[in-house]
Parts: structure tokens; C-alpha cells; sequence
């Protein structure tokens, strides 16, 4: 297998102080990003939604958790279905504290069509404990994922005030990966995701893309 020039020290660090330097202009230009998704017009929800939960029947307001702020992640899990999505089992498996998201008056939901019981066993397999509800027999999923596109799955961001809630944002696709820290993290390596879509030297290794995501229980098996 191939691998880059080796070089000394001294070559090194000024190759990487170079680099850096393009780094930190794309680090400015998704800052200017996110300072225009910051002032996005937003859109009033104009029906109240219930879910399903463990402790009975939720609406809306209430996955909020008193908070002003809520991310709600569209998980695929589908009711009457055995199959566990791959790539949204992989971003729930990032999702760390949300203590620190509620510091900065911030809840997260994931919501799934699925239905209580059977967002519970998936929950148990896999050792999740974040807030997730059954949006079963409502509209919710295709008035925010199905309605904005040919997306099964995605992110919303939405806003309370009083009695009022808004959407701020969505997202779907790659616009997912930036949250959890698998994608971030090996894109920082020698061999970034190793996928067949990466522009690589040739000789690194590459499968097609996301044919290596398991289930984390799922793995070496």
C-alpha cells in the first residue's frame, strides 16, 4: 500500500502550518454559515402533534422539556418492520450528555413512526437512554421529513415561545454527518472514511460507501 512522502520534522511541520491555514478559512466560512442559519426566517407549526411514550401520550410542547429550544432527529425505524437503519443507529450511538445541550436551553427527541413498544426493544438492544417517541398513526414524519423532499430521515430544529412553536431549520443526508463525531473524527486521519467516493491516493483503502456501518453490536460478526 501507498503511503505519503515521509519527511523530516521540520518539512513536516511547515506542510501542516500551510495546511492549517486553509483549514482555518473553511473553519471561518462554515462560521459565516451558521451565523446565515442563524438568521433564517422561520415557520409556524400551525397543528399541535402528539406522540406515543412510555408514559403515556405527549404533545408537542412537551418533548421540549421546558425548554425554548428542541432538535428532533427523524429516525427511520418504521412500525411492523425488523429493520434497525444502519446510519441512524450510528448517529444515535454519538449522541453523548444532554446535559450540555439543556445548559444552553436546548432539549434533543428522536421521533420514529415505529411504535412505542417496538422503539423500546430497540432502544433496550442497543443501551440507548435519550428521549425517543412514536409519532405512529400521526403526520408528523411527512409533514417534516416526507414534505421537504425524498428524505426517510433527517434533523429539525424548532422554537418555543408561549403557546407558539416554530421550525428553524432541517436537514438531511450528509447535512446529518457535522453532529455526530465518528464522520468528524476520521476525516482528521491518514485514511479519512475510507470510502470509494473520498479522493485518495490510490492503493488506500476504500469500500463502497457505507457498506461497513453495523449496528455496534453487529460488528466482527
Amino acid at each position: 500500500m501507498t503511503r505519503p512522502q515521509v519527511v523530516s520534522r521540520a518539512a513536516w511541520r511547515a506542510a501542516l502550518t500551510d495546511f492549517r491555514e486553509d483549514e482555518k478559512a473553511a473553519t471561518r466560512a462554515r462560521d459565516a454559515l451558521n451565523a446565515r442559519r442563524r438568521r433564517l426566517p422561520i415557520t409556524a407549526l400551525e397543528r399541535d402533534y402528539v406522540f406515543g411514550s412510555p408514559g403515556g401520550a405527549l404533545h408537542f410542547a412537551d418533548l421540549f422539556d421546558d425548554k425554548p429550544q428542541l432538535i428532533v432527529y427523524h429516525n427511520m425505524l418504521a412500525p411492523g418492520s425488523d429493520h434497525i437503519c444502519r446510519g441512524c443507529s450510528l448517529f444515535a450511538d454519538q449522541i453523548g450528555n444532554l446535559a450540555h445541550l439543556g445548559a444552553r436551553r436546548t432539549s434533543f427527541a428522536m421521533v420514529s413512526r415505529a411504535t412505542v413498544p417496538e422503539i423500546a426493544r430497540v432502544k433496550a438492544r442497543l443501551g440507548w437512554s435519550f428521549p425517543w417517541y412514536s409519532s405512529h398513526g400521526g403526520s408528523f414524519h411527512e409533514d417534516f421529513v416526507g414534505s421537504l423532499g425524498p428524505a426517510s430521515f433527517g434533523l429539525s430544529v424548532f422554537l418555543r415561545e408561549d403557546d407558539r412553536i416554530f421550525q428553524t431549520y432541517f436537514t438531511s443526508g450528509r447535512g446529518v454527518e457535522y453532529v455526530g463525531g465518528a464522520f468528524s473524527l476520521l476525516d482528521l486521519t491518514l485514511w479519512g472514511r475510507q470510502e470509494a467516493w473520498e479522493d485518495s491516493p490510490e492503493g488506500w483503502p476504500q469500500e463502497p460507501t457505507h457498506s461497513w456501518e453495523r449496528l455496534h453490536d453487529e460488528y466482527g460478526s
